[in-house]
């Protein structure tokens, strides 16, 4: 027996004894693991457990979230990031229901054509809900056969990604995807680990050509990390009469159609309480002035580094208190006046959500100082 086959064999027999019991193994239902892959995206899978449950039960079926609002899609995503997931799944159902009768088709180049569905995803979703024989390459994948193979050139570079996926699919044993590339992935996951391996306790350390060499701290090759760059942001909770003003963010962009209290950038020079005042008058048009500094919210993104200056805001205008003004939105497609317990309904961008977490039930006491 060759190296690589005796590496599948260690790999499938571990996975029968070590696989994590998660929800959408219970009967590899075609939709559960459909939503589970599409919630794994750039996601840890303890993440992704209790919003796949939540998710599940708001959205039982593909037919409850091809007829949900997209909101309430949205809403379900909040605070595991990267909501374009969240529209493509509900663009992706709106389609299975328009074009194959309701269930997700079992045919590798149909799911593809799917919205939010790449390479992995598609061969996820073939070989684990219906066991085709496809691949499913991941940041795992890669991971391991770099190590186990001893790929010596940048993974996620073109000719890197071309070399792994042409092993993957030349060690997948036919029949069995479902176990390979679960095993594969889960193996990443819980003992071939990006920087603590366990490799004392790997059960394919005989096999494994990294760890013969010496190499397994270098295995995989990266490419070059890309730069961190750091925002500051200002962003105002307008109160007035009440009420709380929200706006609903363009259709296109990071956080499409999620709603938001108005802010931007801090321009150079310029201060957080100069810079919320500007972008009120840029955004709505209300003429407001800070009354109280709410927090200093700090969030992370891929790329970025965000510090968020967020204040409690009142209009300056001489409006009667009793009548909430329309805008005239210029960075947004919809706005509302909201009492502050229905914050809770909307979707949010993860900064803001902090910020409403943070607040609780105090805004009420804070409009004190207005």
């Amino acid at each position: 027996m060759s190296e690589s086959s005796a590496f599948v064999t260690l790999l499938l027999d571990w996975f029968a004894a070590n696989r994590r019991d998660l929800p959408w193994r219970r009967d590899y239902d075609p939709y559960a693991v459909w939503v589970s892959e599409i919630m794994a995206q750039q996601t840890q899978m303890d993440r992704v457990v209790p919003y796949f449950q939540r998710f599940m039960a708001r959205f039982p079926t593909l037919a409850a979230l091809a007829g949900a609002d997209e909101n309430d899609v949205l809403k379900a995503f909040e605070g595991l990031g990267y909501y374009s997931r969240a529209r493509n799944l509900l663009a992706a159902a709106k389609r299975v229901a328009a074009e194959h009768g309701g269930k997700l088709p079992a045919d590798y180049a149909a799911i593809r054509a799917l919205p939010g569905i790449g390479d992995y995803t598609a061969g996820a979703v073939a070989s684990i809900a219906f066991g085709l024989d496809a691949v499913a390459v991941d940041a795992n994948v890669m991971r391991v056969l770099a190590r186990v193979c001893d790929i010596d050139i940048p993974v996620k570079e073109p000719a890197g990604k071309a070399r792994v996926a042409a092993l993957a699919r030349e060690l997948l044993p036919s029949g069995r995807a479902r176990e390979y590339n679960q095993a594969l992935m889960e193996f990443g996951a819980v003992v071939c680990r990006p920087k603590t391996p366990d490799c004392p306790g790997c059960p394919a350390a005989g096999v494994c050509q990294a760890r013969h060499l010496g190499i397994v701290a270098d295995r995989p090759v990266l490419s070059k990390t890309p730069d961190i760059t750091p925002l500051l942001v200002a962003t105002g909770v307008l109160a007035h009469a009440g009420r709380v003003f929200i706006q609903k963010r363009l259709p296109a962009g990071a956080w499409a159609n999620m709603w938001e209290f108005p802010g931007g950038r801090i321009e150079d020079g310029e201060t957080p309480e100069a810079a919320i005042v500007r972008e009120f008058a840029e955004e709505t048009a209300f003429a407001v002035e800070p009354a109280a500094k709410l927090a200093v919210i700090r969030h992370g993104y891929t790329t970025y580094r965000v510090t968020l200056h967020c204040y409690l805001l009142r209009l300056t205008n001489g409006s009667d208190p009793a009548v909430l003004p329309a805008p005239a939105l210029t960075a947004a497609q919809e706005s509302r006046w909201l009492v502050p317990g229905e914050l809770a309904r909307y979707a949010f961008p993860a900064g803001h959500r902090k910020l409403i977490d943070q607040l609780a039930g105090s805004l009420w006491r804070l409009q004190d100082k207005i």
